[in-house]
């Protein structure tokens, strides 16, 4: 699970959402500020004077007013003041200030007080709940604990500024900034970096935060959490006492040898090691002070000390880790446990799950229903061990469930969340797909969890309970019907402790035995994907229903992804993408949409003199503006989209990585298309030069160019779809022969599983999905084999990739990621041995993610705790392949991502006009 998702859930239920909306103050308007970034004339932002907005929330310092000749502007999680007039570097040594909950404000006041009257621009975190959020255990640890920053004007300024300011701040607490230098024993640190917003492409030709290197070049401006001073950059001779001092903390003194990391978070590190006195192996869990807070605001020590405290209650029993050792270093606490042999329950998915196969096997199906009903059933005893000692367990769920090596026996895992039930606790950290409503106490804690593992073995989706609990008793019937073994109360009495007491008329009583426990029956979308055309006008309806035209962050709610590429426009995560597969799939334009994009990419002005599309709008075709002018010109906005396009070709496009998502394979195959459909020859130019820069690169095979992913979005199957499209456009042998090559870099980097299934290796997972899997290979594969057919190692490897879209689970339902994209792929594909039955399959399981929204079906996004409507991993996404999948099975114009025709022989007309998304033939 990514943990980066789980702050996006806070402010609101059905969508994620940026979590500075979390104040009730904060409404459209200001949402625009935090996504603004400006001329590199000022630090960070440039703003109106009083611009900045506070929420209810506020520290009082953040309400005082903006002191004459200062402007206040709101950006992001920041409040940034700074002086009207004067000039300021754009990078070099800043400084930060740490602060906890309890004396930010003190912090701020003292930070303020000491920067307006010399003239210093200074930034500062203005609430109380965004400062918890920077410090939360899952925020980012590149971030946390950096409450304020300040910006010398040089080196003798940045001496004085920590000398003054870090006496004034003597003796305040604040969680240690990992990115940074610390000055002294106080809150201040240093780093050096970025003043101002300035961006350049990194090694994988993503648009990143820039600073400039000693020969004046944009080079990527480093925030890992360790500090770090450029090469070209000469640490200051009075801050070397203090590296020293850092470098002096060692654990080499432990009687431990710390072998390796296990898990990170912001509250500190989980290591594996040995003990060096026995020889055993041991896992060390470290706790870092005021960092990694929890829902009541403790930090990592306050839970380690809860953890400690919860193992000592329970020591002896086997279901448990015993407590080996418990200190102090350098501040940091540290707990010490026996180390636990085996997996954790998790782990045992993606090893046995029958579901992942095409056709499963009866008998595989019965086996694993046998196995976990006996995990299940192995984790309630442990739970109830624990019960037997007045303790909550608090954060049940699958990763934290240790499996022994025999599979005879469980023990449980992290209970930093443990408390008494004497205390009645509430939950302060939980998995999103175990959590339990707020009408749970005690005991009942872990027995909703205890109910989600009943689903979760089966069906690992409860994450969408955090959407909506009444989707238990879908998931119930769909585990059934996928394992009939399972005792038909085991699923009732999870469906019956999930939803609770039955609330109103969203649930009706279902027939029952008087013997057995009633299952409350959700109230049933009444379409379902396969349902054309009901199913294209509803989530479509849904599409509409979440559109907020007076926002300026974003037009439809999707993934986390929009709130940091370029404002929510683009095709993968904005509104672009929302408009093209609702245009695509004939449910009609949306004009107040269009006149939204148009004006969120206007290249004049805004009122007030800032610019309307935000820099560091990525260029790119899925992330930035290429896309946005492909649509823009299919919607009938041929003039806008070649400003986009001027805009692109204005920057050093030619540094772009390889890529269709973000870099050149997108830029040449968005430029053609332009070319041919305004006539402007130049844009094909620029296309060209793209594919020979595409090729030159290719050849080369190995150093910064290499593509660290494979796949359609990220790998050489999106140059070699350019390399397709140019061939039938001039018909080039010599195209093919690249496209040829590409296809066979990514095809390298496929592994072949013990069913003989073909996807793509990425080190610790194999991948079969459309945008960075094995499906979007054998996407390509297809229209290569048109022009050239009969070449058995490309028809092996399609033939090998077609299981891995035909299989029973797939773990989300988004296009790029899920099973959306498998559906699309058997839409069009020609691969001998794809059926009509694989393609009703795969739409039928489509149901099982659907959602209600606004009584419209609608589909979660990444990570299933929220739903999406945007293209890669949401609703606009599933739309789009249920389309391709009607005019398969019904006929009708043909629905497809751009350059991704329908296969020869096909309907050839889309709805834009022409063969969808290719290039006329020439």
């Amino acid at each position: 699970m990514d943990k980066r998702y789980e702050v996006f859930c806070l402010a609101d239920r059905y969508f994620y959402e940026t979590p500075d909306r979390l104040s009730a103050a904060t409404d459209a308007a200001d949402a625009a500020a935090t996504t603004a970034t400006d001329s590199v004339e000022s630090p960070e932002s440039q703003g109106v004077q009083g611009s900045g907005s506070v929420s209810p929330d506020a520290f009082p310092t953040a309400r005082r007013p903006v002191p004459e000749g200062w402007r206040s502007t709101r950006s992001g999680d920041w409040l940034e003041l700074r002086p009207v007039e004067g000039e300021f570097p754009l990078q070099g040594w800043k400084i930060h200030a740490s602060a906890c909950l309890g004396n930010a404000d003190a912090v701020a006041a003292a930070v303020s007080a000491y920067c307006i009257p010399r003239g210093i621009p200074f930034k500062f975190v203005p609430d109380r709940t965004l400062l918890y959020l920077r410090n939360a255990k899952y925020a980012g640890r590149g971030t946390s604990g950096k409450f304020a920053t300040i910006y010398p004007n040089g080196e003798e300024q940045l001496r004085t500024v920590l000398t003054e300011l870090g006496e004034v701040l003597h003796g305040e607490q604040g969680p240690y900034i990992l990115t940074d230098l610390r000055w002294r024993e106080g809150p201040l640190y240093v780093r050096y970096g970025g003043f101002a917003p300035r961006f350049c492409l990194d090694a994988k030709g993503t648009l990143v935060p820039a600073i400039e290197d000693g020969e004046g070049r944009l080079v990527p401006d480093r925030k890992d959490p360790a500090f770090h001073v450029p090469d070209w950059v000469t640490l200051p001779d009075f801050l070397t006492p203090h590296l020293d001092a850092r470098a002096a903390s060692t654990v080499a003194d432990l009687p431990y040898r710390i072998e390796r990391a296990l898990h990170f978070s912001n509250g500190g590190g989980v290591y594996g090691g040995t003990d060096l006195r026995t020889g055993d192996q041991v896992v060390l869990k470290e706790a870092r002070p005021h960092a990694g807070l929890a829902a009541d605001g403790a930090d990592a020590v306050t839970r380690l000390e809860r953890e400690k405290e919860a193992l000592d209650r329970l020591a002896g029993l086997d279901v448990v880790p015993g407590v080996r050792d418990w200190f102090t270093l350098d501040g940091h606490r540290f707990l010490v446990m026996d180390h636990l042999q085996g997996q954790t329950l998790n782990a045992f998915f993606a090893q046995r799950h029958p579901l992942l196969a095409a056709e499963p096997d009866p008998e595989a199906v019965e086996e694993y229903t046998r196995w976990a009903l006996r995990m299940h059933r192995l984790v309630e005893d442990a739970v109830e061990a624990v019960h037997s000692r007045g303790v909550v367990f608090n954060d049940l769920h699958m990763f934290n469930i240790m499996v022994a090596p025999d599979e005879q026996s469980v023990a449980l895992l992290d209970f930093e969340a443990a408390a008494l039930a004497a205390e009645n606790p509430r939950q302060i950290v939980a998995h999103p797909g175990f959590i339990a409503p707020v009408d749970r106490t005690r005991y009942d804690i872990d027995r909703y969890a205890l109910a989600c593992l009943r689903l979760a073995l089966f069906l690992p989706m409860t994450t969408l309970l955090a959407v909506d609990r009444r989707k238990a008793a879908d998931l119930a019937r769909i585990a059934a019907e996928q394992f009939p073994g399972i005792p038909e109360d085991f699923l009732a009495e999870a469906v019956a402790t999930i939803e609770g007491p039955v609330e109103g008329p969203a649930h009706e009583e279902a027939p029952r035995d008087s013997a057995r426990p009633r299952v409350r029956r959700a109230a049933r979308l009444t379409v379902e994907p396969a349902d054309w055309p009901a199913a294209r006008d509803s989530m479509a309806a849904a599409i509409l229903a979440s559109a907020t035209p007076d926002r300026d962050d974003r037009l439809f709610p999707g993934d986390i992804s929009q709130f940091s590429d370029g404002g929510g426009l683009g095709l993968a995560h904005g509104a672009a993408g929302v408009l093209y597969a609702l245009a695509e799939t004939g449910a009609g334009n949306y004009p107040e949409g269009e006149e939204w994009l148009l004006r969120h990419t206007d290249p004049s002005p805004a009122p007030g003199g800032a610019p309307r599309l935000p820099r560091g709008t990525p260029l790119g075709f899925y992330d930035g503006l290429l896309g946005v002018a492909f649509v823009l010109d299919r919607l009938g906005h041929a003039k806008r989209a070649l400003e986009l396009a001027d805009r692109v070709l204005d920057e050093k496009w030619q540094r772009l990585g390889l890529s269709l998502h973000s870099g050149l394979a997108g830029l040449g195959l968005a430029l053609d298309q332009l070319a041919a459909s305004t006539g402007e020859g130049s844009l094909h130019t620029r296309a060209m030069e793209a594919a020979q820069l595409l090729a030159a690169r290719l050849q080369e095979g190995t150093g910064e160019h290499r593509p660290a992913r494979a796949g359609l979005l990220h790998g050489t199957t999106g140059p070699a779809l350019l390399f397709l499209r140019l061939y039938e456009r001039h018909r080039d042998p010599a195209l093919l022969d690249l496209a040829e090559e590409a296809l066979q870099q990514d095809l390298a980097r496929c592994v072949v599983d013990s069913g003989g299934t073909w996807q793509v290796d990425e080190g610790t997972r194999t991948m079969p999905y459309l945008g960075a899997g094995s499906v979007g290979i054998a996407t390509v594969l297809d229209d290569y084999l048109v022009h050239r057919p009969h070449q058995p190692d490309f028809e092996r490897a399609r033939a090998g990739i077609l299981p891995a879209a035909r299989m029973r689970y797939y773990a989300q339902p988004g296009l790029f990621q899920g099973r959306a994209g498998m559906l699309l792929h058997l839409s069009r594909t020609t691969t001998p041995g794809a059926t009509a039955a694989d393609l009703d399959a795969q739409l039928a399981g489509l149901a099982w993610y659907a959602m209600p929204y606004e009584g419209q079906l609608a589909f979660p996004g990444d990570q299933m705790m929220r739903l999406s409507m945007d293209l890669a991993t949401g609703t606009a996404g599933c739309l789009l392949a249920a389309g391709a999948a009607a005019t398969a099975r019904l006929g009708g114009q043909p629905v497809g991502l751009p350059f991704l025709p329908p296969p020869p022989g096909g309907p050839q007309t889309g709805p834009f006009g022409g063969r969808t998304g290719a290039p006329p033939s020439p």
